[in-house]
């Protein structure tokens, strides 16, 4: 399911116009990612939780020659499912 997608179903749930569910989706999209840059967490009972996580800097290696290199540290996003989502998934 693409973003144009998404809006269409959340349109359609909740009996709001598509440019409606996008202002949406939109919205939530800006206040997550806002809440991130700051270090928070978001928590969605049920559905699962966004963090923030820091990732060490390691050593990599090139597939093609084989040569090592490094890479640096960063902080990237992690997901966890809620008890919810998993149960609907499995």
């Amino acid at each position: 399911m693409n973003k144009a997608e998404l809006i269409d179903a959340i349109a359609s749930d909740a009996s709001i116009t598509k440019a409606d569910a996008k202002k949406s989706l939109d919205a939530f999209i800006g206040a997550t990612s806002k809440a991130l840059k700051k270090g928070d967490r978001v928590a969605l009972v049920g559905f699962g939780s966004f963090s923030v996580a820091k990732r060490a800097a390691r050593i990599g290696r090139n597939p093609q020659t084989g040569k090592e290199l490094k890479i640096p540290a960063k902080k990237v996003v992690k997901f966890k499912a809620g008890s919810d989502l998993s149960k609907t998934v499995k």
